[in-house]
């Protein structure tokens, strides 16, 4: 492939400091923040009421490491299955505080992808909770995994807490040296997974070092003031709820307030306004679905909010700033790389970018057939993942060949160094020759209908290889209105789909993606059912036509045929049959 850029984003001194900083595991890159920031320190604000500091969180993760280590061995992976709170970042230090690696399932993905997860990191004991599985109406999907895998529920490991453990939670954050792993900063210390929309999950490998790095890269990059405090309402098993709305405050040394679901919009305004939060995390889906539900006090407290997973909307960008007087920033990332590989800065916002990659990132962009100005994104640097776990060879780590890890994004840098998404290599259809980017049909719905959700998939085309499909939750449209749109701003007429479907909803993941297998499955049932109900109404006309021409007194067929105006079906009826 043809390189037509390349370069490492960041002063020399400031990727040397990162580098240096990322020595070290997360569990004891969290010891050191405690005792700078000081134990009573406020560390975590919980949904359930509860504000715990620095003490309250080594105190619970010293004391619950115990009853893990007694039925686990060291480096074994053990499967976190909670949502975004205390009681997951506890479980996920206290695993990590005895030399075991977490790895975040995914409680959305169903039995199949969360048995094919546990396979891929040989995982067979599972951290959860009585009050989750209860409250989420999970009986079920605990119950379809139980044959394979062992499940302990925080409750009762707090009951069996031993006098060992309660002298460890006591001296632990006094002797770590001691009493806690002291794990090298390349070996594994956390695993997640890949979505699983295209195949089984694949099993992303991330060092402590790579976590750290990651770390140390945002701090470096984005300016936060001594008086921020976080809001994260992102899934943890997702490594940007992870790495930047969980880890990142705690070890940095900023409260956190976490939320276990982002799809509660009415109570999670309410939450930013009790919390005082300065700092939100979420998707741009989420991020207008929260200001459109929320009064018109409930997130004038934000000074940011950080956006990733999908591109942020200029109406977004606008709404924020006209109700709540917020900056959005954009950012990008993938799992692999910890996950943040670039981002927007405070005062910097240049729309449409992601703005500049982290300092330490090298990056190269290939050449791309039919895109002209882009290229295929492959990064390398100190947050890019050890490699991939499959459940075809359960354990075993494929390391990145010299490092590199193809993105499978195109994107442009410009000269200043920002850089734009144009979309995934997947996601851009060829139509009679010319490549047209799924995302630009996506933006052009979005503009003609803003309060909407749109989402645009490739289907075969007989004539002219694939077509553009358009699924939208918007009942009544009008493809006029995109074409019109389209031609005014320059966009040319083949990247506005001939066809559009209507749903009830457009599928989301548990993420706050949206799930393209699922909507392509939609679209794809959607044109067969009306391929199906047009040829129907073809053959019940052409029986109630030739009933007609069968009846008493009626001419013969041939008859009929020479009576016909020959331009028949320019009046709307079928061809008569031979």
């Amino acid at each position: 492939m043809t390189v037509t850029a390349s370069g490492v984003a960041g002063d020399k001194d400031v990727i040397r400091r990162v580098e240096r900083k990322s020595r070290k595991g997360i569990f004891a890159a969290f010891l050191g923040a405690a005792r700078r920031k000081g134990r009573k320190t406020l560390a975590l604000l919980d949904a359930d009421g509860r504000n715990l500091t620095y003490g309250d969180l080594l105190k619970g993760s010293f004391a619950l490491s115990g009853p893990i280590a007694r039925r686990s061995t060291p480096n074994e992976r053990i499967g976190i299955l909670l949502p975004t709170g205390a009681g997951a970042t506890i479980a996920l230090f206290a695993t990590m505080a005895q030399g075991r690696v977490p790895a975040m399932l995914n409680f959305t993905a169903g039995a199949r992808n969360i048995k094919a997860a546990c396979k891929a990191a040989e995982v067979t004991q599972v951290l959860t909770a009585h009050k989750f599985i209860e409250v989420g109406g999970l009986d079920g999907l605990v119950a379809d995994l139980k044959d394979d895998l062992t499940f302990h529920y925080l409750e009762d490991l707090r009951e069996e807490l031993t006098l060992r453990d309660k002298l460890r939670a006591l001296f632990g954050p006094f002797l770590p040296s001691v009493l806690s792993a002291n794990p090298d900063p390349d070996e594994p210390g956390v695993i997640l997974f890949t979505s699983g929309t295209e195949g089984d999950p694949k099993g992303v490998v991330l060092s402590h070092s790579n976590i750290i790095a990651n770390i140390e890269q945002i701090a470096e990059h984005v300016e936060i003031a001594p008086s921020d405090i976080f809001f994260n309402p992102l899934p943890m098993f997702h490594c940007y709820g992870l790495t930047a709305g969980t880890l990142w405050p705690l070890i940095v040394g900023y409260p956190t307030a976490l939320h276990p679901s982002p799809l509660q919009t009415k109570i999670i305004p309410k939450r930013i306004f009790e919390t005082n939060a300065t700092v939100l995390f979420a998707t741009d889906t989420f991020l207008l679905q929260y200001m459109r539900a929320s009064d018109a006090r409930g997130m004038t407290s934000l000074r940011l909010a950080v956006c990733g997973a999908e591109r942020v909307k200029d109406e977004t960008r606008a709404m924020a700033e006209r109700r709540f007087s917020f900056e959005v920033l954009e950012g990008y990332g993938v799992t692999e790389g910890s996950p943040v590989l670039a981002a927007n800065q405070p005062g910097d916002i240049r729309s449409g970018t992601v703005g500049k990659l982290l300092p330490g990132v090298e990056y190269r962009l290939e050449a791309v057939e039919g895109l002209d100005g882009a290229g295929r994104l492959w990064v390398r640097g100190p947050n890019v993942m050890k490699g991939y776990i499959t459940p075809k060879e359960p354990g075993v780590i494929h390391p990145l060949k010299d490092g590199w890890h193809d993105t499978g994004d195109v994107v442009v840098i410009d000269e200043a160094g920002y850089m734009s998404i144009r979309g995934r290599v997947k996601r851009f259809a060829k139509i009679g020759g010319e490549m047209v980017s799924l995302a630009v049909v996506e933006n052009c719905a979005t503009a003609v209908w803003p309060d909407n959700m749109h989402a645009a998939t490739i289907l075969p085309d007989p004539r002219k290889g694939e077509q553009i499909v358009l699924v939208t939750d918007r009942k009544e449209h009008d493809r006029a209105l995109l074409l019109a749109w389209a031609q005014s701003h320059g966009v040319p007429e083949i990247a506005v789909p001939k066809k559009i479907v209507s749903v009830d909803e457009v599928p989301v993941l548990g993420t706050g993606k949206l799930n393209y297998v699922a909507i392509k499955r939609l679209a794809e049932d959607r044109i067969a059912e009306e391929a199906a109900a047009r040829s129907a109404a073809v053959r019940a006309a052409e029986n109630t036509e030739a009933g007609k021409l069968s009846k008493p007194g009626k001419p013969a067929a041939g008859a009929a045929r020479a009576q016909r105006p020959a331009n028949d079906e320019e009046n709307g009826l079928p061809k008569a049959a031979e």
